[in-house]
């Protein structure tokens, strides 16, 4: 019988859930506020206590958006249980980790900018754009992984808080067809990126630049 291992990380209440050909055997969840690292691993150990020497078939992992750090930890934990059972570690968009068939999904990317994404169609792709034209885009009520409150959304658009599980994500997974989860388990799992790492530069005459 197969076992999968969901680990999602990307909000402060964090969910770990394993399921046996698509049945729930455990499923806890902790409210981290921002410290995955510390409290993770307890619920991790009860987790795997629970499969009494069996080994997990495969572990996927949510790549967020949301908490950089948190789905960091919660990538490296998944492919160290990987390491150890010999099984391959996936990553999957924590939005399909909501439960919801469809639906307009936005968030504050910070710097001025929001990102959204529509539902129900494929693998979610969130877009980034500016505060000012987001409201262009919303239709309807719009669902949030976190508080909204510092955009400034006009009063008249319904906002749903959503947290994602790891109980869902299992579940989203095992939805997948067969060729995109194994296009998924030959790629590296990695937090969802809504912008290219901001690197600065080194300024001139650091010891990095130097030539020897």
């Amino acid at each position: 019988m197969a076992l999968v291992l969901a680990i999602e990380c990307s909000t402060p209440r964090a969910t770990l859930a394993v399921v046996r050909d698509g049945s729930p055997v455990f499923e806890q969840a902790f409210d981290s506020d921002r410290h995955h690292n510390a409290l993770l691993f307890r619920p991790l150990q009860q987790a795997i206590e629970c499969l009494e020497g069996a080994r997990i078939d495969e572990i996927v992992v949510g790549t967020g958006p949301g908490s950089y750090s948190g789905t960091r930890v919660g990538i490296a934990a998944a492919q160290g249980v990987g390491l150890v059972h010999g099984c391959p570690v996936a990553g999957l968009s924590s939005l399909l980790a909501l439960g919801l068939d469809e639906g307009l999904v936005v968030g504050d990317a910070r710097r001025g900018s929001a990102w959204w994404v529509r539902l129900g169609d494929g693998l979610p792709q969130p877009q980034l754009v500016d505060r000012a034209d987001l409201e262009e885009r919303i239709d309807g009520p719009v669902h949030a992984l976190e508080d909204l409150s510092g955009m400034n959304l006009p009063d008249e658009i319904e906002v749903r808080p959503v947290t994602p599980s790891a109980l869902a994500l299992a579940a989203a997974w095992l939805g997948l067809d067969d060729p995109t989860r194994a296009r998924l388990r030959s790629e590296p799992p990695q937090p969802a990126y809504l912008r290219p790492p901001h690197i600065t530069e080194a300024k001139k005459g650091h010891p990095l630049l130097r030539r020897g």
